[in-house]
C-alpha cells in the first residue's frame, strides 16, 4: 500500500511526498513503528529542498487522520544514510534492511522492510541529498519554519523551544551546518549512498556498513545476494549482455523448460487462532514433532492481540512473544533463517527457510489488506508474503475472515477483497503490480471462519463423537461455497480427517460451555493452488490448549523449478543472438480493439469497467499512458487504467481495463457539475506514435459526497431533482440566518441521515459488533439507492450494512458534520462537559440545525452502546474522526488533537443530554 498518500494529506501547498516507507525506529531495546516520508519542496527559483518527515501512525495509514508528525530531519549537506548490519549477524536475502541516519546532531537507526518499496524510497533519498558543490548555496529550509514549536510534547535530541541553540530547528530533530562530501559516496548495490570517508569509525562497533563485511564473516551456507541464478534482475543488468530486461525476461519465461528441472522441497504450513493469548506452552508438538525437517516454514496466526490498542494502532508486545515461541519451536535438526514477518493488527505471517536455501530466495514482498469496517480496520483481512524460490514464484496468504455462522456472504466478500486488493510491487517499477493469482504456487491458510450449517449443536457433536466426518463435511459452508464457485475457485483442500478445531473451552479439549455454546466448526483451514504439489499430511494438534481454537498444520512436497546454470547461459545467449538480428530502425505499431468508451449511469462507489485489447505488430514495444500537457496524471481521479504500462512481444495481445470508481474525493464536483465523466487518455509507444482514447458518460448524483447543508434544502430525493437545481444547491454557501434567500426553509437534519439513524434505532439496538463489523457491498449499494431515490420503505439490509453506510455517508461529506468554524472551540472544551454543551449550543449560528449536525447519529450510537455493550472508546474513536475534522488547508490532526476530538465525542456518549 502506498502510504505516501496519507502523508500528502498532512502537507502544505508546495510540499510533495514522492515516496514513503513503514519502518521501525530502534533505540536500545526499544522498537517503535514509524512512517518515513521523503518530502520535497520546490523553491521559487526552481531548485528543490528535501526533508525526512517521521510519523507515528495507525497500522492502516490510509488518510492524513491516521498519522501524526513526530520528527523532521532536513536533508542537509551533513545528512548521510547507510545500510548497516549488527556485528556477526548473518545476512539473509529477504531480511529487513537496517539503515543508520546521521546528521551533525542526530543519529537514528531504522529497520525497513525488504522489498521494492524500500529500494525505491532509499533511491529517492539518495537522489535528494544536496551533495557538496561550493558554487551551490546551502539549503536554508525556510519552508520548514511553519513546523517550529508545533510539537511541544516531543522529546528532542536537544532542548526544545523557540529559543533553541543556533543551527537547530525547535519542534523537531536538530540539523547542523557544514557539509559531508557526497561526491565521495558510491552506490553499494542497494540504492544507498555509502560514505568512503573515515566517518564510519565513529559508529558503534556493533553497527558497521554491511558492504565492508569480509566474505569470511558470512556463513558459507548463505551466499552473497549480489548474484544468484534465480535472481534474473541482477543477471540481466550485467554489462556483458546489454539488453533490455523486459525483452529478455519475456523470452526466458517462454523457454523456461529448456533450462530448468523440477526438484521437490518440503513445506510446512500452519495456522493458529490464539484468541489474544500469550504463548503458554511449547509449540513443537505443532511445528516439528513427527515430521522431517521442512525446507520452508509458513506459520500464520490470527487474533494475536484483541486489545483496543492493537485494534487501532500497530504496536503490540504479542508479536515478539509469538515470534520467539515459533523460532524456538522449529525443527531441531536444521538451522533456519527468518525471511519475513508481516502483521496486520492480530493477523501475522512468518516465513522461514533452511539456511542452505536462503541464497535461492529472492524478490521478497509482503502486503496487507484490511477488510474491517470501511475497509480500514485490520481486525479482519489478510496478510501475504510472495517470493521467488529458485525459479518458482510462491505466494503465501494468511487471512481472518468475518465471523458468525450467518455471515458466509461477508466471508466470500472478504476473500474477494483480499484477492483484488492484495498487490505486490515488482523489481522493475515500470511493470504492473503482481496479484495473488499471478504466482506458480499459492498457499492459503487462516481462520476462514466458515461454519457448519443446518445442523443443531447436539447433532454436530454426535457426528464428531462417531468420527463421521464425511457426513459432517457435507454441511460445511466452505465446501458448499467452493462447490458453488463463489470462493477459492481452482484451489484444493485435503480430506478433513480430524475433528473441528473450534470452539473449545480455553485450556481443555471440551467443547464450548459458555452461554453462547458455539457449534463446533472447521474454521481453521489450509488450501493450495498450483502444479507439482502433493499434500503429505493435514491435521489438527489437540495437545495445544492455549486458545479456544486448535492449531492446524499441513506438510507438502512442492515441485520447484531449479535452474541448470549451464543450460540457462546457453538459452540466454541464444536469446541475445536472436535479438541482435532485429533491426533497430523498426518502428513499433499496435492496433486497438476500441478507442471510445461510454460509462452510463455511474453511481457512487460502484465500480464500472470497460476493456479493450492492444494487439502488437512485429516489433517489441513498451506502452504507457502518459500525462497530457499541464496535467499531473494521465487520467482524472475517478479513472484508472490497469495495467497503465507494459511490454508487448511481437504479434502478442494484452487486455487493458479502464476502471471508473467515484469516491468521496471526486463525488462532490461530479454532483455539482464542476466535473463530468469526460476525459481523453494518451497511449504512448516507446519509439512509436501516440493513440488517443475518448472516455464519456454520465454520473447519477448522490447524497453521498453532497454538502450536508445542501441536503437540508433537498426535500425531494436527489435523483428526483433537475441537475441544475442540484448544482445550484451544491455550490451554495452555508446559510447563516436570514440572508434574504428565496429558498424554502431547510430541514433540521438531512432526511437521508435521519433515515439511517432511525433504521438503526429501530432495528439494531442489540446488534453485536455494530460499527465494528463491515456490511455487504451489495447491501451498501441497495442502501445508497434507497436514499437517493427516497424509497426508504424498500430498505432491506443487515444492520451492519446500514451502520457502515452511515459511516461512509459521514466520511463523504466535503465539510464535516461539525463545521470547520466550530472545530477549535470543540477541542478547547474537550474534557469539560459543561463547556462542551455550551459550545454545542453556540453552533446554532454556524449550522442550519439548532443542534450540531450529526449529533443525532452520535446520541443514537450512545443509546445503542448501552444495550449491546459496545465500547464507548471505540465509538468515540470512529465518530471523532468523522464528526470533527481540521479545517481544510490545515495540517491534519496530530495525536493530541485526535485524542481531544475523541474526548469531545466521548462526553456526549457517556452523559445524558
Amino acid at each position: 500500500m502506498d502510504q505516501s498518500v496519507a502523508i500528502q494529506e498532512t502537507l502544505a501547498e508546495g510540499e510533495y511526498c514522492p515516496q514513503a516507507v513503514q519502518g521501525v525506529l530502534c533505540e536500545g531495546d526499544s522498537r517503535q513503528s514509524r512512517l518515513l516520508g521523503l518530502v520535497r519542496y520546490r523553491l521559487e527559483h526552481g531548485s528543490q529542498e528535501h526533508a525526512l518527515f517521521l510519523y507515528t501512525h495507525r497500522r492502516m495509514a490510509i488518510t492524513g487522520d491516521d498519522v501524526s508528525l513526530d520528527q523532521i530531519v532536513p536533508v542537509s549537506r551533513d545528512f548521510t544514510l547507510e545500510e548497516v548490519s549488527p556485528d556477526g549477524e548473518l545476512y539473509i536475502l529477504g531480511s529487513d534492511v537496517t539503515v543508520q541516519l546521521d546528521t551533525a546532531e542526530l543519529s537514528l537507526v531504522f529497520q525497513l522492510p525488504f522489498g521494492s518499496q524500500t529500494r525505491m524510497f532509499l533511491h529517492e533519498v539518495a537522489r535528494a541529498c544536496p551533495g557538496f558543490d561550493p558554487a551551490t548555496r546551502d539549503p536554508e529550509f525556510l519552508w520548514l519554519s511553519r513546523y517550529r514549536c508545533a510539537e511541544p510534547e516531543l522529546e528532542l535530541p536537544t532542548p526544545s523551544g523557540c529559543n533553541s541553540a543556533p543551527g537547530t530547528w525547535p519542534g523537531y530533530a536538530t540539523i547542523g551546518g557544514g557539509g559531508s562530501n557526497f561526491d565521495g559516496l558510491r552506490p553499494n548495490g542497494k540504492g544507498l549512498p555509502v560514505d568512503q570517508s573515515s566517518r564510519g569509525q565513529d559508529k558503534p562497533e556493533s553497527l558497521q556498513p554491511r558492504q565492508n563485511k569480509s566474505k569470511s564473516e558470512i556463513t558459507s551456507m548463505v551466499r552473497s545476494s549480489t548474484i544468484t541464478v534465480s535472481d534474473k534482475a541482477h543477471i540481466l543488468s550485467m554489462q556483458k549482455f546489454g539488453l533490455r530486461d523486459t525483452i529478455v525476461k519475456s523470452h526466458l519465461v517462454q523457454k523456461e523448460e529448456d533450462y530448468t528441472y523440477i526438484q521437490n522441497f518440503r513445506f510446512f504450513v500452519g495456522t493458529y487462532n490464539v484468541n489474544g493469548q500469550s504463548p503458554k506452552e511449547c509449540l513443537r508438538p505443532w511445528l516439528s514433532d513427527g515430521v522431517q525437517a521442512p525446507d520452508v516454514y509458513c506459520v500464520g496466526f490470527q487474533e494475536l492481540d484483541l486489545s483496543k490498542e492493537a485494534f487501532f494502532f500497530h504496536d503490540t508486545p504479542k508479536e515478539e512473544e509469538w515470534f520467539k515461541a515459533v523460532s524456538e519451536g522449529l525443527h531441531p535438526d536444521a538451522k533456519y533463517a527468518k525471511v519475513k514477518l508481516i502483521r496486520l493488527v492480530g493477523i501475522m505471517l512468518l516465513l522461514y527457510v533452511k539456511q542452505e536455501h536462503a541464497a535461492y530466495v529472492s524478490e521478497v514482498e509482503a502486503e496487507t489488506v484490511g477488510t474491517g469496517i470501511m475497509g480500514r480496520m485490520g481486525n479482519k483481512g489478510g496478510v501475504a508474503i510472495r517470493f521467488q524460490f529458485h525459479n518458482t514464484s510462491i505466494c503465501v496468504v494468511n487471512s481472518h475472515l468475518a465471523a458468525h455462522i450467518e455471515e458466509y456472504e461477508r466471508r466470500n466478500q472478504d476473500y474477494k477483497d483480499i484477492c483484488s486488493r492484495m498487490q505486490f510491487c515488482q523489481l522493475d517499477p515500470s511493470r504492473p503490480p503482481l496479484t495473488i493469482s499471478k504466482h506458480d504456487v499459492i498457499l492459503w491458510l487462516g481462520d476462514l471462519n466458515y461454519r457448519i450449517e443446518e445442523l443443531d449443536v447436539e447433532k454436530v457433536k454426535k457426528l464428531i463423537e462417531e468420527k463421521d466426518f464425511q457426513t459432517l463435511y457435507a454441511y460445511d459452508q466452505l465446501k458448499i461455497q467452493v462447490a458453488a464457485k463463489t470462493v477459492f475457485e481452482g484451489f484444493t483442500e485435503g480430506e478433513l480427517t480430524f475433528q473441528p478445531t473450534y470452539k473449545y473451552d480455553t485450556g481443555s479439549d471440551d467443547w464450548d460451555t459458555s452461554e453462547k455454546c458455539r457449534a463446533p466448526a472447521w474454521c481453521d483451514r489450509i488450501l493450495w493452488k498450483g502444479k507439482n504439489i502433493t499434500q503429505l499430511s493435514y491435521q489438527s494438534h489437540m495437545a495445544l490448549k492455549t486458545s479456544d481454537h486448535k492449531p492446524v498444520s499441513s506438510v507438502f512436497n512442492i515441485g520447484v523449478r531449479v535452474v541448470n546454470d549451464e543450460l540457462y547461459r546457453k538459452t540466454l545467449e541464444e536469446i541475445v543472438r536472436s535479438l541482435d538480428k532485429m533491426e533497430n530502425a523498426n518502428i513499433p505499431s499496435v492496433s486497438l480493439s476500441k478507442r471510445e468508451f461510454c460509462f452510463q449511469n455511474v453511481k457512487y462507489m460502484q465500480l464500472k469497467v470497460e476493456s479493450f485489447t492492444i494487439h502488437n505488430g512485429q516489433v517489441p514495444c513498451h506502452f504507457e499512458f502518459i500525462n497530457k500537457p499541464d496535467e499531473e496524471s494521465y487520467c482524472k481521479q475517478w479513472l484508472n487504467a490497469n495495467p497503465s504500462r507494459g511490454f508487448l512481444l511481437p504479434d502478442s495481445d494484452i487486455e487493458i481495463e479502464l476502471e471508473l470508481f467515484v469516491n468521496k474525493t471526486t463525488a462532490t464536483k461530479l454532483n455539482s457539475g464542476e466535473d463530468k465523466i469526460e476525459d481523453i487518455l494518451v497511449l504512448h509507444l516507446d519509439r512509436g506514435k501516440d493513440y488517443f482514447l475518448s472516455v464519456s458518460g454520465n454520473y447519477l448524483p448522490s447524497c453521498f459526497g453532497s454538502p450536508i447543508h445542501t441536503l437540508c434544502y433537498m426535500r425531494e430525493p436527489i435523483l428526483d431533482l433537475p441537475l441544475e437545481t442540484i448544482s445550484e444547491l451544491t455550490l451554495m454557501p452555508i446559510q447563516t440566518g436570514d440572508d434574504g434567500s428565496q429558498l424554502e426553509s431547510p430541514m433540521e437534519i438531512p432526511k437521508e441521515l435521519w433515515m439511517m439513524v432511525d433504521y438503526l434505532y429501530r432495528n439494531a439496538v442489540q446488534q453485536e459488533d455494530l460499527f465494528q463489523q463491515p456490511g455487504l457491498r451489495s447491501e451498501f449499494e441497495h442502501v445508497r439507492d434507497c436514499l437517493d431515490t427516497g424509497m426508504i420503505d424498500n430498505l432491506s439490509a443487515s444492520n451492519h450494512s446500514v451502520a457502515e453506510a452511515l459511516l461512509l455517508f459521514l466520511e463523504s461529506l466535503p465539510e464535516p458534520v461539525i463545521c470547520y468554524s466550530a472545530y477549535h472551540n470543540c477541542l478547547e472544551c474537550s474534557g469539560n462537559y459543561t463547556a462542551s454543551k455550551q459550545v454545542r449550543g453556540s453552533t446554532e449560528q454556524h449550522v442550519v440545525s439548532p443542534r450540531p449536525r450529526g449529533a443525532e447519529g452520535t446520541e443514537t450510537a450512545g443509546k445503542i452502546q448501552q444495550k449491546n455493550h459496545l465500547d464507548e472508546n471505540i465509538l468515540a474513536s470512529i465518530f471523532g474522526s468523522l464528526l470533527l475534522r481540521n479545517p481544510a488547508g490545515h495540517q491534519k490532526l496530530d495525536m493530541t488533537e485526535k485524542k481531544k476530538a475523541q474526548e469531545f465525542i466521548h462526553q456526549f456518549l457517556c452523559n445524558p443530554l
